[in-house]
């Protein structure tokens, strides 16, 4: 079974040249082999998707020609500790 990231990573590389057309530059959101939103940094990105997915359902890939920004950007939610 592929996870998720995988998935999402493994349709960034087979669509970077159309993606790179299109989203340069950009973070993007990708999520069942679909990306979902186009956005300046990882930050706004970060808060758009956690507002609407699951944890590790999606990925934020930044957009560019080349492996240079080829990264896998975990995120889990880690509970905070209360004094």
């Amino acid at each position: 079974m592929t996870s998720p990231l995988k998935e999402a990573f493994d349709y960034y590389i087979a669509h970077q040249d159309e993606l790179v057309r299109k989203y340069d530059g950009k973070v993007i959101v990708i999520k069942d082999c679909t990306v979902l939103g186009a956005f300046d940094g990882y930050g706004a990105a970060l808060d758009w998707a956690d507002e609407r997915f699951e944890p590790e359902t999606y990925a934020l890939q930044k957009v560019s020609e080349g492996p240079k920004d080829y990264t896998i950007t975990l995120h889990t939610p880690v509970p905070l500790r209360r004094p």
